[in-house]
Order: structure tokens, then C-alpha cells, then sequence
């Protein structure tokens, strides 16, 4: 195993220099010189070669980018051109409120949908089925934005169960911020998941070792539950590694709309503000993610199927 992730690993490094290199260009190429949008069209020419220079924004292309690669190297990726603040802390000070939001959500999403998926499987064809569907896809055609209002308006407003918004660093008193937006990820996340593990259990159990368990005279619970879902683990693995990646940049919305001061938030004021340098720092840390995540998954498949092997 560890030859195989040593290889994985080394497999990524061109992968990640490819995104490094489009990252690159669009922020520095095609996206312009970014110093009249911090100093504003009325900016003198020795007020634009001062900044130019303070950033490096008046070496070659070839340089920059070799600096560009030193940051992700050393996870120092400078200074915000909004803030001023040195963009390593501010993601270290933005993880653990959407680590806070999201773990618990994307914990409840996965288990919970897990066992609707193998409820509405069990009992396909029949009115369970059909209406936990129904559902679904009901849940699914809803934007996002549009539970953020309803939770806000009814259950926060309304009811006065949950605060509007707001963020509290210490705990337990965070948890009160928390519960609403970790129950509208929940909502969202829901239809999708459920429709995708029903479908990934569905076609296990049209094969010949589930016919052959139920000749053997098991029950169908033990069928579901020590063989179908077994056997159904790779592409639900696939589906839930492939998630990873929220957990650390948070969802956008949801942070933005509850003023929860984690990556999601941070990235949007980032784009709002034209806020190059930490953008590409969210990029970058976003496609590393993925990569660590595919190799998480292929070593998750060796574990849960026996015929999958480190070649």
C-alpha cells in the first residue's frame, strides 16, 4: 500500500502543476493587471510602478509564476489585497468554522440518506418507495437560496426557534448558529443522495449472489445489509470522497447568508472585492483537495472489495 500511494502521490504532482499553470494564467494573464483595481482609474503612473513593484507584479511572467509555485509549496500565499492579512491565517482561522458547520452535516446527510436509500431499495415498487422519491426530487428542483429563505423566514423569524444569523467562536454557544444552516445543508443535500445510493443498491440486487444468498434462505435484511450494501460501497464511496472538498471550503451560500466567518464566506467576499490572491488560494487548495480525495478513494476500494488491487 504504501508504494502504491507513494506512486499516486507522485501521479498528482503533474496534475497539480497543470491547474497551477491554468490558475495562473487566467488570474495573471487574462484577468489584467490588477493594480488599477486596487488603486482605481484616477491613479498616478509613479502610484501604479510602486504597487507594481511591491508585488511583483512588474517581473516576467516566468518568475511570477515561480513564485505562484513556492506558495503552494510553502502554503504562504501571501497577503490579501483587501484585508492586508497574510492569506495562510486567514484560511487557518476560516477552517474551523465550516469544519464546525459542515462535518456534522455532511455526517447526518451521508448515515441519513444511507438508510432511506436502503429503506426505499427494500421496498421497491411499493408506496414507501415511490413517495420518499417523490420527495427527492421534489427537494432536489429547489435552489438552495430558496430553503436559506424559508428556514430564515419561518424558523428563525417566525417560529423563533433558531437565530437569524450570526457567529459565536466559542463553544457550546456556536452550536445555536449552527443548527439551522446544518439542517438546510441537510434538506439540499438529501434528494440527491438518497436517489444516488438507491440507484447504486438497486443494481446490486439484480446480481446473481444476491439470487444465490436468497436461495441459501437469508433473510432480506441480511441480504441488504452484509451483502448488497457491501458490494454497492464503491460508487457510494466515490459519491461521498468526492464531497470532501465541501467540508473544508464550506458552502458559500449558507456561510454567507448566516455570517459564518469560514472559507465559503471568505470567498465570496474575495470575488466581490476582486480579491485575486486569495481566490487563487482557494483554487489551488480546492483542486488539492480533489486529488487527495481520489487518492483517499482508491484506497478506500481496496478495503471495502477484495478484488480491487494496489496495481
Amino acid at each position: 500500500m504504501l508504494a502504491y500511494v507513494v506512486r499516486k502521490v507522485l501521479s498528482a504532482v503533474p496534475t497539480l502543476f497543470g491547474v497551477a499553470l491554468i490558475v495562473f494564467i487566467l488570474f495573471n494573464t487574462v484577468g489584467g493587471d490588477p493594480t488599477y483595481q486596487m488603486l482605481g482609474r484616477h491613479a498616478t503612473a509613479k502610484q501604479v510602478a510602486e504597487l507594481r513593484h511591491e508585488y511583483g507584479f512588474d517581473q516576467p511572467q516566468y518568475i511570477q509564476f515561480i513564485t505562484y509555485l513556492k506558495q503552494i509549496v510553502t502554503f504562504d500565499y501571501g497577503r490579501s489585497y483587501a484585508t492586508k492579512q497574510k492569506i495562510s491565517d486567514m484560511i487557518l482561522d476560516g477552517i474551523g468554522p465550516s469544519l464546525s458547520l459542515m462535518i456534522p452535516a455532511f455526517l447526518v446527510t451521508t448515515l441519513l440518506s444511507l438508510g432511506l436509500a436502503l429503506l426505499v431499495a427494500y421496498f421497491r415498487g411499493r408506496w414507501i418507495d415511490r413517495t420518499i422519491v417523490i420527495v427527492c426530487v421534489f427537494g432536489m428542483s429547489l435552489s438552495m437560496l430558496a430553503y436559506i429563505l424559508f428556514g430564515q423566514y419561518f424558523f428563525a423569524y417566525k417560529m423563533g426557534w433558531f437565530p437569524i444569523s450570526g457567529y459565536e467562536p466559542m463553544w457550546p454557544e456556536r452550536i445555536q448558529y449552527l443548527i439551522l444552516p446544518g439542517l438546510i445543508f441537510v434538506a439540499v443535500s438529501l434528494g440527491y443522495d438518497v436517489r444516488f445510493y438507491r440507484t447504486a443498491i438497486l443494481d446490486e440486487t439484480n446480481q446473481d449472489y444476491v439470487r444465490t444468498a436468497r436461495a441459501k434462505g437469508l433473510s432480506e435484511g441480511r441480504v441488504y445489509f452484509k451483502h448488497v450494501l457491501k458490494n454497492s460501497m464503491i460508487p457510494i464511496l466515490t459519491n461521498i470522497v468526492i464531497e470532501i472538498p465541501l467540508l473544508i471550503l464550506g458552502a458559500f451560500l449558507l456561510e454567507s447568508f448566516f455570517g459564518i466567518p469560514g472559507l465559503g464566506s471568505m470567498t465570496i467576499d474575495a470575488v466581490h472585492n476582486s480579491d485575486f490572491p486569495v481566490i487563487k488560494a482557494m483554487t489551488t487548495l480546492d483542486a488539492m483537495l480533489f486529488i487527495f480525495g481520489n487518492l483517499l478513494t482508491d484506497i478506500l476500494y481496496t478495503l471495502v472489495d477484495p478484488r480491487v488491487t494496489f496495481e
